[in-house]
């Protein structure tokens, strides 16, 4: 279907790939993995045919339609959500609209939504609008970087689903990995500059990734132990007249070894937080309240009880009022009747991707960490910086240069490096890659407060949640465990 062989690829200096091949079959299910800006992207504009590889061939069977979901760039269209997403359709074809109805439908939109104009939505939205075109084109094969970003936990579940029985290729970028678990049946990971295919689930390339690593250093130990004898044989006899024949041979025998080299390798970045102050037993009580928007009534009479220590993911679908919640819980959104009692000794912290706190323009990205540190070195902290995809001299950027993506990097950390005794948390991982959100989890599972968080990462969920709140129609319900037990139970209950 699709081929790459022996490509190679350099900008500059940079060599991002040398004699990389990868073949893509029909019916493929594949993840592309690897380190940020080891070429992931740069794989997918060539066979978009965007860019064209130094060496190497590119081949691609003709009449083959491929369809791509950039991370970024939404559509900004004069058109309606519906006229949009039915782009290069029959206008007549009353099965192309109704599937494109249904796709809407399932990626959150509401019937209201369909006569919306696209540049009145903010960029998420748009990107839904993006994505469900390019399912109702359903092209033969389907690139998508990072497509979850944008979705709910409601919608992507959705989305997961429907690509399960969607009929033509897949290959994905993604930081979700559950969400590759589910969807994709092979892994290809960008190594050493070349491509590498591992059969099965990301787990089952983690696992086989790590044997091979520890087989390589294996073989680089007893290889320098017999290079070391070598030479020590070389250094005994190269001045001796009698044996400095035999010295030269040897020494001629090490220069032709094919020296095995060990790829320098990341360590795994830990996060021990600071652990904020005890808070009393019951972190917040709400009683009676109200929230409403013009006519639109979120809740009525909502009473909720949160216990310390408890890690509980916000759940529901689109627009039931999971973030009005958050931000209620976190002080930032009034609410028009009932109270809010606060429990003893509670210090609230708020972090969303859309709200990025304040911080001074003027300071660079160091400077900003440094100063939500109680205790931390600036070692540590560009340490974990580096983790949170600052690297080397990025630290020294000054804040106004930031993207949004980066604030919400930084406010993040900085929540990390100081946190509150009750941590609020809407879509955490969004701007995160897949090392980055092990190292998050990691940091969590050690911190000591309350957490309340909203977030579409199922691998992210299922490892933090002790308590699920599924809110929908004004209502709040809890259930002890994660969101892997929550949907066995409503499985159960539906017989």
């Amino acid at each position: 279907m699709i081929s790459l062989r022996n490509v190679s690829l350099s900008y500059g200096s940079q060599v991002l790939f040398e004699g990389a091949s990868l073949q893509i079959n029909e019916g493929d299910r594949l993840a592309l993995v690897g380190p940020n800006g080891s070429g992931k992207s740069t794989i997918f504009r060539m066979l978009l045919g965007e860019t064209k590889p130094d060496e190497g061939k590119f081949e691609i069977k003709r009449g083959i339609r491929v369809g791509y979901l950039p991370q970024e760039n939404a559509p900004v269209s004069e058109r309606s959500v519906l006229v949009e997403v039915l782009e290069g359709q029959d206008p007549h074809d009353n099965r192309a609209e109704a599937k494109a109805k249904s796709i809407l439908d399932g990626l959150g939109f509401r019937q209201s939504d369909f006569d919306k104009p696209v540049r009145e939505l903010s960029g998420g939205w748009a990107m839904r609008v993006a994505m469900a075109r390019l399912l109702v084109q359903e092209p033969d094969m389907l690139l998508l970087d990072e497509p979850t970003n944008h979705l709910d936990l409601w919608s992507l579940l959705w989305f997961r689903d429907y690509l399960l029985g969607y009929p033509g290729t897949i290959f994905v970028i993604s930081h979700d990995r559950e969400f590759i678990n589910t969807v994709c049946y092979s892994i290809v990971s960008v190594q050493e500059h070349v491509l590498k295919v591992y059969p099965g689930n990301y787990e089952h390339f983690v696992s086989e990734y790590a044997e091979e690593k520890r087989r390589r250093e294996s073989a680089f130990k007893l290889q320098q132990a017999k290079l070391d004898q070598m030479q020590e044989f070389v250094n005994r006899n190269k001045a001796r007249l009698s044996t400095a024949r035999r010295a030269q041979s040897m020494m001629k025998k090490i220069e032709k070894v094919d020296r095995i080299e060990l790829t320098p390798e990341s360590k795994r970045l830990e996060i021990r937080l600071p652990q904020p102050g005890r808070s009393g037993k019951e972190v917040v009580q709400l009683k009676g309240l109200g929230k409403s928007y013009g006519d639109t009534v979120v809740y009525r009479n909502l009473d909720f009880t949160i216990q310390r220590g408890w890690r509980m993911a916000f759940v529901g679908p689109n627009g039931a009022g999971k973030s009005t919640l958050l931000k209620i819980l976190a002080g930032v959104l009034p609410f028009e009747s009932g109270e809010m009692i606060p429990g003893h000794n509670v210090v609230v912290g708020y972090h969303s991707q859309h709200r990025v706190t304040s911080m001074n323009s003027e300071s660079t990205v160091l400077e900003e960490a440094l100063g939500g540190s109680r205790e931390k070195s600036q070692e540590v902290v560009r340490t974990l910086l580096g983790s949170f995809l600052f690297p080397g001299d990025a630290v020294f950027k000054k804040i106004r240069y930031l993207s949004g993506g980066e604030k919400s990097r930084l406010s993040l950390l900085k929540f990390l490096l100081d946190p509150p005794s009750f941590l609020l948390l809407d879509e955490p991982t969004t701007h995160l890659d897949m090392d980055a959100v092990s190292s998050l989890i990691d940091a969590l599972k050690g911190y000591e407060g309350t957490l309340a968080f909203i977030s579409h990462d199922l691998h992210f969920i299922n490892s933090l949640a002790d308590h699920v709140v599924r809110i929908e129609g004004g209502k709040v319900d809890v259930y002890p465990g994660n969101f892997e037990l929550y949907q066995w139970r409503q499985k159960k209950a539906q017989g």
